[in-house]
């Protein structure tokens, strides 16, 4: 017997009523926390760290010498994401409980069911868009990342894998597809597994940065963790046993310590990462490029498609834009809404 297809109206309240039992779930531990932990947490000298995994409740919190706690939060402080930095105190069980997210200085967030901001990863500093010549590249998705980093203000770098799996005249081809972004200052670094010194100017761009790798299915993301990420097994077995999180670890966002320095985050999240609901004046500012010549256009609600004056075709007309980057931004505007119909 065939399934019924469910009606949008339907699929919505099914997602309200999921969401409602998350909540709920997550207020009876964050009230046991407050009622039980709260008086013995204030006796405690407050410590700072980075929250390296979140799983519903529940907190791993590293300290500045690596050691891992697991902690609660107090339910009136936010919602502490992989890679924030908080405040902590111990509790008498050995585990702790935060009471404070120092400001951030940058998040990455995605739309959830309701098309709310949920915030993935903080305080990154640098965005690694992965690329392959396997999967064909989406150009669209490409943009859409970059101008993430953009919005958020970090770092952005192109990873193109697997180019091991090209022949000397495709590789060529795949390289001049690609030339637009480093000339607009989005360096490209051209790599393969299969090739370890070809990983070296990664490992360089990473040390010292709290970084998190993007990119389509396929394009070998698991991989070349398991490759920056040598001690990977021993990390996660180390975050298991002091959180008891087990293979939640695995499941959810986690900060990894880089052996050359700095911080990796690796997030399931990403893999259907969106745009948010921003509006035409943001999602202009994500493209780098059109910034010395959107106060040229003949209309301040210039939407740089039909219209007279548009200083922005006029750019791409003349070679100082390309074509694909205003194709996609068209792309990304017409899923804004009905206002760019």
């Amino acid at each position: 017997m065939p399934r019924r297809r469910l009606s949008e109206r339907q699929v919505q309240r099914i997602r309200t009523i999921q969401e409602r039992r998350r909540q709920h779930l997550a207020d009876r531990a964050e009230n046991a926390l407050d009622t039980v932990r709260d008086e013995i947490a204030e006796e405690a000298p407050p410590r700072s760290g980075r929250v390296v995994v979140r799983h519903g409740a529940n907190l791993a919190v590293e300290d500045a010498g690596g050691h891992i706690t697991h902690c609660l939060a107090r339910r009136n402080i936010g919602h502490p994401v992989c890679g924030d930095q908080v405040v902590w105190q111990d509790t008498a069980d050995g585990q702790g409980v935060v009471t404070a997210i120092q400001p951030r200085h940058s998040v990455l967030s995605r739309p959830d069911y309701g098309g709310h901001d949920k915030p993935l990863a903080a305080n990154l500093t640098r965005l690694v868009v992965l690329i392959a010549p396997e999967p064909d590249p989406s150009g669209y998705l490409i943009d859409q990342y970059l101008a993430a980093a953009e919005l958020i203000g970090v770092q952005a770098l192109i990873v193109a894998n697997k180019m091991d799996l090209l022949h000397a005249s495709a590789e060529a081809a795949f390289r001049a597809r690609f030339a637009l972004y480093p000339a607009i200052g989005y360096p490209i670094l051209w790599t393969s597994l299969r090739q370890p010194a070809t990983l070296d100017a990664l490992i360089t761009a990473l040390a010292d940065q709290t970084s998190i790798l993007v990119g389509q299915s396929g394009v070998g993301k698991s991989s070349l963790v398991q490759t920056l990420l040598p001690d990977l097994d021993i990390q996660i077995g180390r975050l298991s046993q002091a959180t008891g999180l087990g293979r939640h670890t695995t499941s959810t966002a986690t900060c990894y310590r880089l052996i050359g320095g700095g911080f990796l985050i690796d997030s399931p999240g990403v893999r259907s990462f969106r745009l948010g609901a921003i509006d035409r004046e943001t999602l202009q500012r994500g493209f780098r490029e059109f910034g010395p010549h959107l106060e040229g256009c003949r209309f301040a609600d210039c939407r740089h498609d039909r219209e007279p004056g548009c200083a922005i075709r006029a750019a791409v007309e003349a070679g100082e834009i390309a074509p694909e980057r205003l194709a996609n931004f068209h792309h990304l505007a017409a899923g804004l809404g009905p206002a760019w119909a």
